[in-house]
C-alpha cells in the first residue's frame, strides 16, 4: 500500500467571508489545496497554494485550525488546513486562467464544500450550526 499523500490547504478570510476558488475543471468550488513541496513547512506551502491557485496574499495563523482525510485515485490524502487573513487579492496570479474565485460567507462555502471533513473544520471556524442539506424527493 502506498503512504498517504500530505496535503496542505488555507481558509482564506477577510472580514468575516471566506475566498473559494473553483476547481481547475471548473466543476467544484474549493479552498487552495495542494502537496507539501520538500523543504517547505506545510504553513508555507498553505501560502504558496493560497497565491497560486488563487491570488491571495495573506498571513496565516500561527496553528492549522484542523485537518481531514480523503480518498483519490485510490490513494489516502491528509490534509493539514490552515487559516490565513487575506492582506491582498492581486487581479493576476498563476492559475487565473484555470480557475474563478468568489468570496462567500460561511453559511455558504459549508454548502459548496463536498468533504465532510472540511466542513466541519468550517463549521468549527465559524462557529456555525449548521445541518447538512439532506435532498428529500
Amino acid at each position: 500500500m502506498l503512504p498517504p499523500v500530505r496535503q496542505t490547504a488555507v481558509i482564506p478570510v477577510h472580514d468575516g467571508r471566506v475566498w473559494m476558488v473553483t476547481s481547475r475543471s471548473g466543476r467544484r468550488w474549493v479552498f487552495p489545496k495542494g502537496q507539501i513541496d520538500p523543504g517547505h513547512t506545510p504553513g508555507e506551502a498553505a501560502l504558496v497554494e493560497g497565491w497560486e491557485e488563487a491570488g491571495l496574499v495573506g498571513v496565516l495563523d500561527p496553528e492549522p485550525v484542523g485537518s481531514y482525510v480523503y480518498e483519490k485515485l485510490a490513494r489516502e490524502h491528509h490534509v493539514l488546513v490552515y487559516r490565513m487573513t487575506v492582506t491582498e487579492a492581486r487581479d493576476d496570479w498563476p492559475e487565473r486562467s484555470f480557475r474563478q474565485r468568489a468570496w462567500v460567507t460561511a453559511d455558504e462555502a459549508i454548502d459548496r464544500v463536498e468533504e465532510p471533513g472540511l466542513r466541519d473544520i468550517l463549521r468549527r471556524v465559524f462557529r456555525v450550526n449548521h445541518p447538512d442539506h439532506i435532498a428529500v424527493g
